[in-house]
């Protein structure tokens, strides 16, 4: 169908031409020259190089390869049996199917930081609860995150989102704070701090959740609590401990 606007003799195309009619460029031309991938045309005799339906074709093959995401290495190999071009594309949509599990999984942690407007140093999972931690409680959970099994990380989850008027207090206990503001704050803490550990058990021993070393991860813990929390609240936790340590109750329910 095409016969009727053939009109001989055909001029051969210069480099610049087939760059226009492929929708690429001269530089792109010259580099898939220089690797392989297409044949050097004959020149004319004023030295310039004239392409042919051949080169085109050819080009045109490459840059639809490259939008299937194909590397020019890959393409370089398809010049072999068709078995090759199989095999080739094969492995190139499993890539892809890898690729789009990847980005949907990546998705699907972006939809609840989007919904709940939350910064980057929220762990995924704490989105909905974001709003009631403090700058040091995300950045102790984005610390555990890294050192404990989900198991543990999930119980976190469900007591972070417990919301009682003594961890405000706590989050905004100044650094200053005398020594009878801190007791105060501990006595009123540790009957949650103790409904905590018996609703949750792996608060008592977190060492068993430790994903590589025990003894690593437990100094990074405590060096994290030193480097986010200030000296009044680390105060306060002590004073925690130590009003539980004494209680009858926990002694009884350790025998």
């Amino acid at each position: 169908m095409y016969v009727e606007h053939v009109r001989l003799p055909l001029m051969a195309w210069s480099t610049r031409e087939l760059a226009a009619l492929a929708g690429t460029t001269i530089k792109t031309i010259r580099h898939y020259h220089s690797i392989g991938l297409m044949e050097e045309p004959e020149r004319a005799l004023n030295g310039y190089k004239r392409y042919d339906t051949n080169h085109l074709v050819r080009l045109l093959q490459i840059r639809r390869l490259r939008d299937l995401g194909m590397s020019l290495s890959q393409i370089a190999l398809l010049d072999g049996p068709e078995e090759g071009f199989v095999d080739t594309v094969r492995a190139l949509d499993d890539e892809l199917a890898a690729s789009i599990e990847r980005q949907q999984a990546i998705r699907a942690e972006l939809a609840p930081l989007l919904r709940h407007r939350t910064s980057a140093d929220v762990p995924a999972g704490f989105e909905e609860v974001a709003s009631h931690l403090s700058d040091a409680d995300r950045a102790m959970i984005m610390v555990s995150a890294r050192l404990f099994t989900e198991e543990f990380i999930q119980d976190i989850r469900d007591m972070s989102a417990t919301h009682e008027k003594v961890d405000a207090e706590f989050n905004a206990l100044p650094a200053d704070a005398d020594e009878e503001t801190v007791r105060d704050l501990a006595e009123r803490m540790a009957p949650s701090i103790r409904s905590i550990r018996e609703e949750y058990p792996s608060v008592e021993n977190p060492g068993l959740f430790v994903r590589g070393r025990k003894r690593d991860a437990m100094i990074t813990v405590a060096q994290a609590l030193v480097d986010l929390y200030n000296p009044a609240q680390l105060a306060a936790l002590r004073e925690v401990h130590g009003l539980l340590a004494e209680d009858p109750s926990s002694e009884e329910r350790e025998s």
